[in-house]
């Protein structure tokens, strides 16, 4: 009994359940890092398993469901080509918050878009569009996967009007439990085992049915979201 409560110890119930269990209680610590390596799988959505060519295609049609806009893009050195005629398109500001990447910020922005004043840091109140990149596409719904970090501040997903996404096709994963398996593998391999800050789902712009059951863009967030999708694999 524990002092004053008349109640089993701690030890006493974890004894009991351990012997339940036919384990030892030295074994608790390795039979729950065998559990969290093999992450075993569970249900995934099968339709969305396809050849490269076929997976790019999903996504850009379940993309464009939510309201996204998607422009292909041959490569990474005509990324600033392609947002300049975004923002001509769409008469939008020329002035651009870029996440501080080095993937976007070495870009040939002076040479390819020398119109376009280009920013590199976390998102202002005055920005009205941010560039930032990606960590995974899911073609099975069109979302994008971003995480936090010094290279992806938060604050450019949500506070601009307009957001433009980086994506590489060879980003593209079929179900969402692959973009969780990436993740995992890249914590491993590069960030020491500890999981981002923040990890961000985007479906689609900002919406909202909350005023007079209408669809409403833009209520807590972009009212824009465009994806950059960059042929960076043979498909």
């Amino acid at each position: 009994m524990s002092a004053g409560t008349g109640k089993p110890a701690r030890g006493q119930i974890l004894g009991a359940i351990r012997r339940s269990l036919k384990r030892d209680a030295g074994d608790g610590g390795a039979e729950a890092d065998r559990r969290l390596a093999e992450r075993p799988q569970g249900p995934a959505v099968q339709r969305a398993r396809l050849p490269r060519p076929q997976l790019v295609e999903l996504f850009v049609q379940k993309a464009e469901a939510v309201q996204c806009s998607v422009a292909r893009v041959e490569s990474p050195e005509a990324l600033p080509e392609a947002v300049a005629d975004y923002l001509k398109q769409h008469n939008l500001p020329s002035a651009l918050r870029v996440a501080p990447d080095p993937e976007l910020t070495d870009l040939p922005w002076k040479d390819k878009a020398p119109l376009l004043t280009v920013a590199a840091g976390r998102a202002e109140a005055e920005d009205s569009v941010s560039l930032t990149g990606s960590f995974a596409g899911v073609a099975e719904s069109g979302t994008l996967m971003l995480l936090s970090g010094p290279e992806g501040p938060t604050t450019l997903n949500f506070l601009p009007e307009t957001h433009l996404v980086v994506l590489r096709e060879s980003q593209l994963v079929g179900p969402i439990e692959e973009a969780w398996a990436r993740l995992r593998e890249r914590q491993k391999t590069d960030r020491g085992g500890s999981l981002p800050r923040t990890v961000n789902f985007i479906t689609g712009p900002s919406r909202t049915g909350d005023i007079e059951q209408k669809i409403q863009l833009g209520a807590h967030g972009p009212r824009r979201l465009h994806i950059l999708l960059v042929a960076d694999e043979p498909g």
